[in-house]
């Protein structure tokens, strides 16, 4: 079970992350950027895109879920509950969970850190606190609290915008319009505006009660349920950093109101028996539902713990080694040297005796066997912290006491800032739950403990709702989805419906039709086919279109396209792996260093390239570069450090993001890197220099791409999203990145994550934000929106050069695939047309149009339906005329949008026109009997006319029965 765990889960939640300093091109902070404002542009460019039509199809997969970190059911009907993703919006269902429907996923941030509902009325009021209440990598910052009175239809923003990061929602038991909601604050970032806030008029004004610092703020609050005047508050000190997090501090503590929240007072001190050191971290609270005297305390508790006599068994430590001096080492007996060696599991090249005689040659010291060790796996799972405590108090808070002698080991491992609630069993006190990596129950007040997940349920557990009428009946919310158990935990249903995966990275094959890979969050690397249609059929197959290929947190993808088999692919740190998907064959291919080198950094998402000339050479980077010839079976270090090597602390930092290879020139090799800098080799790694001179400095390089169309040209965007700095940084270079100049300057400002140019029209360039998926035709001048997707992160974008599709890789809402057909045909010069038809794919005729389908006389007609693409320079009604010879057909009058639409034809004969279209195919023809009543068109050739405005244009529509190559036809304009 330790090892699923470690696999579904490793290192969970510690990604390099990045705090900007100061640099002579000055960045704009966050407190200089309104989320409200930026998100009015945002829909600007929506509403103004000619582009917004363009069709995405969503293809999951949704067998594997995202992260939940809420849930809300109602009291007086089990079977409606609402569920809040972490960067997926939030979902409603009022079917127990068989099937949602989305909302709030059009606003100024999908990500949720808590929700609260009141159930009474006929419709719900639900209120939505933004920014995630993690604080992990992709925990991404909100736009304050927002509101609907009409069960989620609609939404209004309610204040505490730069909160960033709301983490409990109190609504008053009776009066209305009194809530509370605390706030954690910046994340990456000092700032006052987090703590406890109270409204009394529902929303329209705010009152901060509590503050603490601009360093430490509120990550849990419950009330009395006897008495709503008393409540209870969480204060948590962290500071994170790129190269660092601070999970806890002596101003982490347990604050009391006995007046409302107006006033708060400390109720967590020296004398009352809850540690009140440096080492507290993140605190749960959960009270009775019929004591109010009687509370619990969830601590992470990040003091280290005493040695065990196990521990103390090895005689040589790290402290040891680190002030050794050289000389000391050879005294020291080969079977303690061995025994460090064997607990650490050092290759089997190195024994005492050979590392003696290497630091008796100087070619490393004592120290070095310490910082060999130095990497992310080790601090996050060896790092001998406390962990997880369960405190109890039978007197309103005033003395505490801890449920457990024995220590509660791998709940929370290093990392509880990920995890820390609790909750009382509503009918029963003695019946705790407490979420970690594991879930976990106790029937005796917290003494002891029993795992309560099973094998489909995921670890990582986050929110829980229980029935209050029936204790055995529970929503469990994890990095998984969502499970929901009717008899306390012995089985679950999983709730795996809809398409909600965190995907950091997509790629595709060449395959026909090709498949999609993708890494995603906590949930391993996955591939399915482009095809794919999300619905149910895989639950009576027994299989789904997409497929586990290894499990970890799912990170890039490399593929062989001369067999579309062999896959390079990871998990966290650069632990990567070559791979035969169809035989599931794979072997370890990440370099390592030796004891004289310094250790490698290794970034959580570690970038790696499959050459587009020679698919034998791989690339791979840590914070050096590596360069394989033998797809991965030896790679060698071929340059020095890439990065600026700042400051290291106990997050990998440094290291390489990005790596571009010019398709166009062999050799031609960029790489980014997190804290900054841009390189560039023109000999297959060998030279290096660095050409960051002119781009914004400290930054994160989201994504360096060189040029399709151009061997000069290079794109490089900047993330600020770690300093929490939400301006957009894109730059471009036509000569090799001696000189940058700055582009989309019209984009919202929203973090910018990727940056692609289209494989076939050089003016259009792809970009995905945290908000969105944009595009330009003119080079990245002018933006609009592209689709219309949630306004969810997108992190990663392919477009498939045969299929002309591109595939967007979501960070909360799975894997969409949109059509590029029509865009790839426009210019500038195009825009300005009053009319652009576009070719129309031939149409393989079908008997079944229109009569009911399946065994049964009760099922639905079979209906077909074909897109018109038409292009309008502006808003004007259409005349769609289909005509058969000179014969008219069918005749379609609509209102079109400015830019691209597509017109739906279901490919029927108007009546009135069914006689002089019969008498052409034949004097005898006779119209097929539907069960629909409609007539289709038979095969044979037609002509689609357009009229706009003074303009008209035609285009031929070929119905076959069978299908024909090449069967796409040209328009050709009406004189």
């Amino acid at each position: 079970m330790f090892k699923i765990i470690i696999t579904l889960f490793l290192f969970t939640t510690l990604l390099p992350t990045f705090a900007q300093k100061k640099s002579k091109k000055k960045t704009k902070s966050s407190k200089q950027i309104s989320r409200i404002d930026e998100f009015n542009q945002h829909q600007h460019l929506d509403t103004t895109s000619l582009f917004k039509n363009i069709p995405f199809r969503n293809v999951g997969p949704t067998v594997m879920s995202g992260r939940v970190t809420d849930v809300e059911g109602n009291p007086n009907n089990p079977n409606e509950f609402f569920v809040a993703y972490a960067s997926s919006g939030l979902w409603y269902s009022n079917t127990n969970g068989i099937d949602f429907k989305p909302l709030f996923q059009n606003e100024a941030a999908m990500t949720i850190g808590d929700i609260a509902v009141d159930w009474n009325g006929d419709a719900s009021t639900i209120w939505v606190g933004t920014g995630e209440n993690n604080s992990s990598r992709s925990s991404y910052a909100g736009a304050g609290l927002f509101k609907s009175n009409d069960n989620g239809v609609t939404w209004v923003s309610s204040g505490l915008e730069n909160t960033q990061h709301i983490s409990r929602i109190i609504l008053h038991p009776t009066h209305q319009d009194t809530l509370w909601v605390a706030s954690i604050g910046n994340l990456y970032s000092k700032n006052s505006e987090r703590g406890v806030y109270k409204s009394t008029d529902a929303g329209k004004t705010w009152k901060k009660t509590l503050f603490i610092s601009d360093s430490t703020g509120v990550i849990d609050l419950i009330i009395d349920p006897q008495n709503p005047k008393v409540l209870y508050a969480s204060t948590w000190e962290r500071t994170r950093k790129a190269w660092n997090f601070k999970g806890s501090g002596s101003e982490s503590g347990i604050y009391k109101s006995k007046d409302g929240g107006v006033n708060w007072k400390r109720i967590t001190t020296d004398k009352s028996g809850f540690p009140t050191s440096n080492g507290v971290g993140r605190i749960g609270l959960t009270i009775s539902e019929s004591n109010s005297n009687l509370l619990y305390a969830f601590l992470d508790n990040q003091e280290h713990r005493k040695k065990t006599t196990e521990e103390k068994s090895i005689r040589l430590s790290k402290e040891i080694l680190l002030s050794m001096p050289s000389a000391d080492f050879d005294l020291l007996a080969d079977d303690d040297i061995n025994a460090f060696l064997d607990k650490y599991k050092f290759p089997k090249q190195y024994s005492a005796t050979s590392i003696k005689e290497d630091i008796k040659k100087n070619i490393y010291t004592p120290k070095s066997l310490v910082e060999y060790l130095g990497d992310a796996g080790d601090n996050l799972f060896n790092t001998p912290v406390k962990g997880a405590e369960i405190y109890r108090s039978e007197d309103a808070g005033k003395t505490w006491v801890k449920t457990h002698d024995k220590p509660l080991e791998r709940v929370v491992y290093s990392f509880g800032y990920y995890f820390g609630n609790i909750r009382i069993d509503p009918t029963n006190d003695d019946n705790l739950f407490i979420l970690g990596v594991p879930f976990l129950k106790s029937e005796d007040a917290g003494k002891t403990w029993i795992d309560k997940g099973a094998k489909n349920v995921h670890v990582d557990h986050h929110a829980l709702w229980i029935n209050p009428k029936n204790s055995k009946h529970y929503i469990l919310g994890n990095d998984g989805g969502i499970n929901i158990t009717y008899d306390d935990g012995q089985t679950y249903f999983k709730a795996n419906s809809i398409p909600v995966g965190q995907f950091y990275s997509v790629n595709v094959d060449m395959e026909q039709p090709y498949n999609i890979y993708g890494g995603m969050q906590d949930n391993g690397v996955w591939v399915g086919s482009s095809t794919t249609e999300i619905n149910r059929e895989w639950q009576n197959t027994g299989k789904t279109d997409f497929q586990n290929i290894m499990g970890g947190d799912g990170m890039q993808v490399g593929i062989d396209y001369r067999d579309n088999t062999t896959i390079y692919t990871g998990y966290q740190f650069g632990n990567y792996y070559r791979i035969n998907r169809l035989t599931g064959e794979s072997k370890y291919i990440t370099p390592t260093h030796n004891l004289s080198q310094k250790p490698l950094r290794w970034n959580w998402q570690s970038p790696i390239h499959v050459s587009v000339h020679n698919s034998d050479i791989i690339y791979f980077g840590a914070n050096r570069f590596y360069r394989s010839f033998d797809k991965g079976e030896n790679f060698n270090v071929i340059s020095e450090d890439l990065t600026y090597n700042r400051k290291q602390g106990n997050v990998p930092f440094s290291t390489l993001t990005s790596i571009s290879e010019s398709p166009l020139s062999f050799g031609l090799i960029y790489t980014g890197s997190d804290d900054g800098r841009v390189n560039i080799s023109t000999d297959v790694g060998e030279h290096w220099k660095d050409i960051s001179k002119g781009l914004p400095k400290n930054l994160w390089v989201s994504r360096v791409i060189a040029s399709l169309h151009e061997k000069g040209k290079v794109y490089v965007s900047l993330n600020g999203y770690r300093n929490d700095d939400f301006n957009h940084y894109l730059y471009v270079s036509d000569d090799l990145g001696n000189n940058w100049k700055e582009i989309g300057k019209g984009l919202p400002k929203e973090a910018i994550n990727v940056i692609k140019e289209d494989p076939k029209n050089k003016e259009i360039i792809y970009v995905g934000t945290d908000q969105g998926l944009y595009i330009s035709f003119n080079n990245g001048i002018d933006f609009s929106i592209l689709g219309s997707l949630p306004n969810v992160a997108i992190h990663d974008l392919v477009i498939h050069p045969k299929a002309n599709e591109i595939i967007v890789g979501t960070h909360g809402r799975s894997i969409y695939v949109g059509k590029l057909d029509e865009i790839q045909k426009l210019n500038t010069n195009s825009l300005t047309q009053e009319l652009i038809l576009f070719d129309i794919d031939a149409v393989m005729h079908n008997e079944k149009w229109g009569m009911i389908e399946g065994y049964f006389e009760w099922g639905k007609p079979y209906e077909k339906s074909i897109d018109i693409p038409v292009f309008t320079n502006k808003e004007n009604n259409a005349t769609i005329e289909v005509l058969f010879d000179d014969i008219l057909v069918k005749k379609i009058t609509i209102g079109l949008s400015k830019g691209i639409n597509y017109i739906p034809y279901n490919l029927s004969v108007d009546n009135s026109s069914k006689l002089d279209y019969g008498n052409k195919i034949g004097s005898n023809f006779k119209f097929p009997e539907t069960d629909n009543g409609i007539s289709y068109l038979v095969d044979g050739e037609y002509k689609i006319k357009v009229a706009i405005g003074s303009s008209i244009e035609e285009v031929k529509l070929v119905v076959n029965k069978k299908e024909t190559p090449n069967s796409r036809v040209k328009t050709k304009k009406i004189p």
